[in-house]
Order: C-alpha cells, then structure tokens, then sequence
C-alpha cells in the first residue's frame, strides 16, 4: 500500500537507550525486579481488601482501583519494555503500538481523576465524618470510580485514534522506549495542530484540574485538622491521608518534572531512564507507602497472617491423626493375617 512517494508504515522501531546496550541489560534485570515487586505488592493490596470485610470501605475500594490500575498500567508497557531491552531489532507492529499508546493513556487519565477522587473521599471523611456514611455510599463511590474509568478511557480513545491516522510517510523509527504520543507525533509528516490542541486541553482537564481540586481538598482537611484539640485525634485525623498525600506528591511530582523539564539533546538519557522510571516506581511504591503508613492495612495483614498459620496448624494435625489413623489400619491388617 502506497501513499505518496512512501510505503505505509506497518511497523515501528523502539530505539529509546539503543546506543547504550550495558545499560539497557543492567536496566532489563532492574524493570524485571521492580515489575515483579508491582504485581506481588498491588496483587496483595487487592486480596488484603477483599478479604478482611473491615477495609470494604469507600476508601478501600478506591484503592483497590488504584491497584489494579497499577497492575494494568505496568504491564501495557513494561513487558515489551523488558523484550526491546534484549532484542536486536527493537520492532513492534502497528497494531500493538496502537494498543500501547491507548492503553498508557488511559490508564494514566484515570489514575489522574482518581486520585482525586480519593481525595475527596479523604475531605468527606474528616471534614464531615459524621455524614460520611450517608454521602459517601455504595452507589456515589461506585459511581465516581466508574467515571473515573470512563473519562480515562474517552481521552485516550480520542488521542489515539486522531494520531494514528495521521500520515507517517515511511517514518517508523521512535526515539523512545514505549509508544507514547509526542514520539510518535514527530514523525508524522502532516499539520498536528489539532492533535496539540486536544493534548493541551485534556492536559488542563485531566492533569491541572484535578492537581487543584486535591490541593483545595487538603487546605479544607488541614484547616479541619488543626481544629482538633487532642495531639492523638490529630495524628489519627492526619494519618488517615497521609499515605494518600505522599502517593499524590509522588505521581504529580515525578509527571510534572517529567513534562515540563527543558528539553535538550544533553539530558536525552536521563530523560529516558526518568521517563522509564515514572512509570514503574510509583506503581511499586504504592502498595508500600499504603502498608507502612495505614495502621488498618498492617492490622488485616497481621490477621490474614495469623488466619493462615492457624489454618496451617489444622492441617499439620489433620494430617497427623490421618497418618496415625493409616498406621493403625495397616497394624490391625498385619495383626489379622498373622493370626490366620
């Protein structure tokens, strides 16, 4: 297939480091520990929610989401990260980097309206804990991590499909590691202007809007916090978001470093293993600021600990008598034949 004077591109070349093929394999053992670490800790985070019925509360469930969407997230990219780190042709199709763009985006948007979201959550429950229950219900919080989904995924479909249509005449090779957007849209040999347009708005809607939506939150939840007279009711008040807080300042900080450092041709390596590091050591991080940080976590993993050693217990003693049941079977059996 023809168009112009070039071939219709049916495949890409991910060349992001290429020059540096030590560092790509120190950095394939990296992604792979830290990948493995993700999908252990946020997997965890998911059981922990699901089994101890005293976490089946709103904040909880927005984690849950949250995990998942880590989960998600990661491995839209960091596989075929890990497999371009050891090939020598570093290709991946159209189609597959279609899909990688538009997964990475959307998962991205939405851990941006989610997090806000929970932020939310957190000035409901302690600017207005006594009416926490009945606004925040099952159907309000459901509904808002529904949207949450749904605005992520509109956004990327929007992006997605308005660049890949574009003409690429016959450039395929992407100065990048994964299939993001601006690589790809250097490529293109026509007019972007409308594709920089829609990623300025959604980048205020989606990146900026809901930045100060979390930061006027937190000046309502700091100003309730500091009414509380007792030094323990304000610890405990504060302690309630402060794994939310440090997961917030984490993403935002590492996107906004990310997206507005100056560019330049001398940083270009750091700017990659950044841009590599944005997107897996928050999502390893997460699960363990939320462990370390949240006594209610640590106290159902302490219970689901102890759950198991006592069901391990059972087990070993079952297996005991069945075994000694088993002896005295075989001893009545020989004990018979002899007296026969």
């Amino acid at each position: 297939m023809k168009m112009g004077n070039y071939s219709a591109v049916t495949e890409f070349f991910l060349m992001g480091l290429s020059q540096y093929p030590e560092l790509q394999h120190f950095l394939f053992v990296l992604c792979l520990i830290m990948y493995k670490i993700i999908l252990l800790g946020n997997s965890l985070l998911i059981i922990i929610s699901f089994l101890d019925p005293r976490l089946h509360t709103p904040m909880y469930f927005f984690l849950g989401n949250l995990s998942f969407l880590d989960i998600c997230y990661t491995s839209s990219s960091i596989p075929s990260v890990l497999i371009i780190f050891m090939s020598e042709r570093k290709s991946i199709s159209f189609l597959s980097c279609t899909l990688q763009m538009f997964f990475t985006l959307g998962l991205g948007s939405t851990e941006c309206v989610l997090l806000a979201v929970m932020a939310y959550d957190r000035y409901v429950a302690i600017c207005n804990p006594l009416r926490y229950p009945i606004i925040m219900n099952k159907v309000l919080y459901m509904h808002l991590a529904a949207w949450s989904w749904a605005i992520g995924c509109m956004n990327s479909l929007v992006q997605t499909v308005m660049a890949m249509v574009l003409p690429f005449c016959g450039k395929n090779v992407v100065d990048h590691l994964t299939c993001e957007i601006l690589a790809l849209l250097k490529l293109v040999c026509s007019d972007i202007s409308m594709n920089v347009l829609i990623m300025t708005v959604a980048s205020v809607v989606l990146l900026v809007i809901p930045l100060l939506l979390i930061f006027v939150s937190y000046i309502f939840i700091l100003s309730s916090i500091l009414k509380i007279n007792s030094a323990e009711g304000r610890k405990k008040a504060f302690s309630t978001c402060s794994a939310h807080l440090t997961v917030v300042i984490l993403f935002y900080g590492s996107a906004l470093f990310m997206y507005t450092k100056p560019k330049s041709n001398n940083t270009k390596v750091s700017d990659e293993i950044i841009g590599l590091s944005y997107g897996v050591i928050t999502p390893m991080l997460n699960p363990i600021i939320y462990s370390l940080r949240n006594k209610e976590v640590k106290d159902a993993v302490k219970k689901i600990l102890n759950r198991y050693l006592h069901l391990t217990k059972i087990l070993k003693a079952l297996k005991h008598v069945i075994l000694s049941t088993q002896d005295q079977n075989r001893y009545f059996i020989v004990t018979e034949k002899v007296c026969l």
